[in-house]
């Protein structure tokens, strides 16, 4: 099992930069945590950091095709800015865990939407640098089931029953 931790822009500036939100725990530190965790659970865990959108999505390509089972990713401010982000984990079949030091539903409205977990698997929020392992867990969970796509949906599939009156009269899609 092969996981990619991703941290986006101003996450090298961890352990100094507004320590009363994320702590003062440094990236070295976590990369540390991550490296070991993944280790004492069967997977090798490599690291990646950039200030820089383009690179991050060029990572979000090479890990599909380095063949990464999960990535576990921190977008930073791109959260809450990046489509392109976005597009590039819809585009790949990696399923990717969003992680974030802080909670990002208690720090105003300019921070509490996410466009790039709309495009993940999941979202891990508010509990410090122990989110990187919580995104971990839930990866390790999650490249093992199949991503399920829109045509895959359960609620969509013929189960034999009849259809109440209400979704009869629906057109299919």
């Amino acid at each position: 099992m092969k996981i990619l931790v991703m941290h986006g822009p101003n996450l090298n500036l961890l352990g100094t930069r507004e320590p009363a939100i994320y702590g003062t725990v440094t990236l070295e530190e976590i990369n540390t945590m991550v490296t070991a965790y993944g280790e004492e659970r069967g997977a090798e865990v490599a690291t990646y950091q950039s200030n820089h959108e383009g690179s991050l999505i060029d990572a979000i390509h090479v890990a599909a095709t380095d063949k990464y089972d999960a990535i576990v990713f921190n977008p930073g401010a791109y959260t809450h800015t990046s489509m392109a982000i976005a597009d590039a984990i819809r585009a790949v079949p990696v399923p990717v865990i969003e992680v974030h030091l802080s909670n990002l539903f208690a720090r105003g409205p300019e921070r509490a939407k996410s466009i790039t977990a709309a495009a993940c698997r999941g979202l891990v929020s508010g509990f410090g640098h122990e989110c990187y392992l919580l995104g971990i867990d839930a990866a390790l969970r999650t490249a093992r089931a199949p991503r399920k796509r829109s045509s895959e949906n359960p609620s969509r599939r013929r189960t034999g029953k009849k259809r109440s009156s209400a979704l009869a009269r629906r057109p299919r899609s």
